[in-house]
């Protein structure tokens, strides 16, 4: 199976167990990793035969930036569930959500949740 990978798109949220978090918002990161056959336009070289990624960006955006959660692993399911409802053509994805700066005294790089879904 073909890949479509999105790497680190930048949203802006409101997700969080905390109230605080939830009204002040912060950034998240999104990865994607959309499986599907990619065959047809790459002998077409047409945009109608494949998933135009800055449809899928807006889809993602929407998610993360309209509505909330209280925890990341939430999020990338409400994502997960959006894309494969949009794009019958994804077979299987995974969809990694990273917090980088989640409110605790620790000094890291964020906390990310990754999933895999498949279409049923």
């Amino acid at each position: 199976m073909d890949k479509m990978i999105l790497t680190r798109m930048e949203y802006y949220g409101y997700h969080g167990v905390f109230e605080e978090e939830r009204k002040l918002g912060q950034r998240f990161y999104v990865d994607l990793e959309l499986e599907l056959d990619l065959s047809r336009a790459g002998q077409t070289d047409d945009l109608n035969t494949t998933i135009n990624y800055a449809e899928i960006h807006e889809k993602v955006k929407d998610v993360v930036e309209q509505q909330s959660f209280q925890l990341i692993e939430a999020l990338a399911e409400c994502i997960a569930s959006t894309l494969l409802d949009a794009y019958t053509g994804v077979h299987a994805l995974t969809v990694g959500v990273t917090k980088p700066h989640p409110p605790f005294d620790i000094h890291f790089q964020g906390v990310t949740v990754q999933l895999r879904r498949t279409r049923k």
